[in-house]
């Protein structure tokens, strides 16, 4: 094994989201290909090793320690050439391999109350591995209840049934009795039971194990585990492997302990910057802002701190702390007193249906306390909301894969914009006779009840859409177009602000819903209109930037993984240089 460029080059690869956990799996694949310690010709082989197994078999059974099993004569295809020294066997020469015992409720609570004994082990008490088997389980079986199956001290145990077959698999460090889903293996005496542990653990033995499994749930029966192949070196060279596994697992440990207080360190910078972006000094933030910005790409290595940093900068964006307010801005105030002369004007012409009143009865205006020359203002006070009347569905509605009108429907709908994929479509006839959920211009879309309820979404567009039976749109009124920033109201219901007011008025009963009177309930809070217009764009431009990071972030991880694979087949088998150097 050639491991010189890839710890030359570590630094480099060990933030990628799975080099640990690659790193462990390598480590045991070189074991199963006798890659990871070099071979001794001194060694007494592995063939001269089946002599004794033979005889210690014989040995047991004749004390009847166990059964004799009738061997497979059936010739195995071996999956390749083993290294010098080493032999192919079947799992089933390994050890006395054996099951466990089931137990029903009434042994269960018999098990529990018993004080002195050995421990019951079942699936759950298994790790992965290396994890430390649970023995204080609570069950116990006496020394002297026969009933069940018992494993010696070093078994290795594995789950044969299950989600958690072939994974589920410790070394007991005890004797014990064992469940019915675990296959024990007590050992024979040439044969390191750290060893088998660690050919349970790499992927090569996973893939030979799930090769065989069957059933709805997945389990192997103990006829083909015993079939398995299984690669074993002389017994002084397994003591050299599991001395060397157990150093480079011991340096895998460390190197995730150092990763995990990097990214702890990293976590705390990374937050100690966006809490003075959310509690911001007046007289230092635009400061304080800009180093934030530029710090954090050098702290910002997961996807979750972008998502992080786009609530914050939301957050701002509606606290009114993240652009400059104006004070030759017109006030919301009066932008809102011309939206309501609009309004009464279409009542009283009957171009618009009055609604009941709105109570604002639990609104999150006390919650923050936005600039002067800002104004809260409800739903209903700013847009026309409906949706498609129940009666309307019932006569009219009918989904097609192809039509002429798109439908927009809950799962089209997601933060911010609409998604096009898996559209259905109606008639434009049909579209025409529900005139009023149609949509033909700028519009606000909130899905009302099912699994993504309270999403909001802007569509923009001159194209006719309809809306189906589960989502809400809200339109300016007309004459009111050049009013409202709808980008803007977007992004506030988008914000943690606008979640909390949308999550306020949703009715928690069997299925959570929101009403058309929820929604012209929901709470907005209103800058002035050019205002709206610069937090709009600098929103867009930050946006963007975070954007730029989950690339770089998206890229990086793959160039580390690139790096990382060229670096492990170079540490197997090496390669050409070039190919190294591409990666890197």
């Amino acid at each position: 094994m050639n491991a010189e460029r890839l710890l030359a080059h570590y630094e480099r690869i060990a933030d990628a989201p799975d080099a640990i956990a690659r790193l462990r799996r390598f480590i045991l694949d070189l074991v199963v290909r006798g890659k990871l310690v070099q071979q001794d010709a001194n060694d007494e082989p592995a063939s001269d090793l089946l002599k004794r197994i033979a005889k210690e078999r014989a040995e047991r059974i004749s004390r009847g320690e166990m059964r004799r099993e009738k061997q497979s004569a059936d010739p195995v295809d071996f999956p390749f050439e083993p290294p010098t020294g080493w032999v192919w066997l079947r799992l089933g020469e390994t050890g006395n391999i054996s099951s466990g015992n089931s137990i029903n409720e009434p042994t269960r609570e018999q098990l529990s109350r018993v004080k002195n004994g050995r421990p019951f082990i079942a699936t759950k008490d298994v790790g992965y591995g290396l994890d430390r088997i649970v023995y204080d389980n609570g069950l116990l079986v006496e020394f002297s209840d026969e009933r069940f199956r018992i494993t010696q001290k070093n078994s290795v145990l594995i789950c044969a049934e299950g989600g958690s077959a072939g994974k589920k698999i410790g070394l007991a460090d005890r004797e014990i009795c064992f469940g019915n889903k675990l296959l024990a293996n007590e050992t024979w005496s040439v044969i390191a039971p750290k060893f088998v542990l660690f050919v349970y653990m790499s992927e090569f033995f996973y893939q030979q194990f799930a090769s065989k499994m069957k059933g709805v749930i997945g389990g192997i029966s103990i006829a083909n585990f015993l079939e398995l192949p299984f690669p074993l070196p002389p017994l002084v060279e397994q003591h050299r492997i599991v001395a060397k596994v157990d150093e480079l697992m011991g340096l895998c440990d460390r190197l995730e302990a150092a990763r995990e207080r990097r990214e702890a360190v990293r976590d705390r910078l990374a937050a100690a910057s966006l809490a003075r972006f959310n509690a911001p000094d007046p007289e230092t933030f635009h400061a304080d802002a800009r180093f934030a910005l530029a710090a954090l790409p050098a702290l910002t290595t997961r996807p979750d701190q972008i998502k992080r940093l786009r609530q914050t900068i939301l957050n701002l964006a509606v606290r009114g702390k993240l652009v400059l307010q104006d004070a030759n801005d017109e006030p919301a105030s009066e932008l809102l007193k011309r939206i309501a002369r609009t309004k009464l004007e279409l009542l009283r012409k009957k171009k618009l249906k009055g609604n009941i009143p709105i109570t604002n009865s639990i609104s999150i205006r006390e919650s923050i306390e936005p600039p002067g020359t800002w104004q809260w203002a409800s739903c209903d006070e700013l847009f026309f909301v409906t949706k498609l009347a129940g009666f309307e569905y019932t006569k009219h509605f009918d989904l097609k894969n192809e039509g002429e009108v798109p439908v927009i429907r809950a799962q089209n709908v997601r933060p911010w914009t609409v998604e096009e994929n898996n559209l259905k479509f109606m008639s434009l006839k049909t579209s025409l006779v529900l005139e009023r959920s149609a949509i033909t211009k700028p519009a606000i879309l909130i899905t009302f009840i099912g699994a993504g309820i309270g999403d909001v979404a802007l569509i923009d567009t001159k194209r006719r859409w309809h809306l189906a039976p589960n989502v809400a749109k809200a339109e300016l009124f007309e004459g009111c177009d050049s009013l409202v920033n709808l980008k803007y109201v977007v992004m506030f219901f988008n914000s943690p602000v606008g979640r909390a007011e949308i999550f306020k008025h949703i009715k928690t009963t069997a299925q959570p819903s929101l009403s058309m009177g929820t929604i012209r309930d929901m709470d907005v809070v209103m800058p002035p209109l050019a205002e709206q217009h610069r937090i709009v764009a600098k929103v867009d431009a930050l946006m963007a930037l975070c954007d730029r990071l989950e690339e770089s972030l998206t890229a990086t991880a793959a160039t580390r993984r690139r790096l990382l694979d060229a670096l492990l087949a170079e540490a197997l088998a090496p390669v050409d240089t070039r190919e190294l150097e591409t990666a890197e």
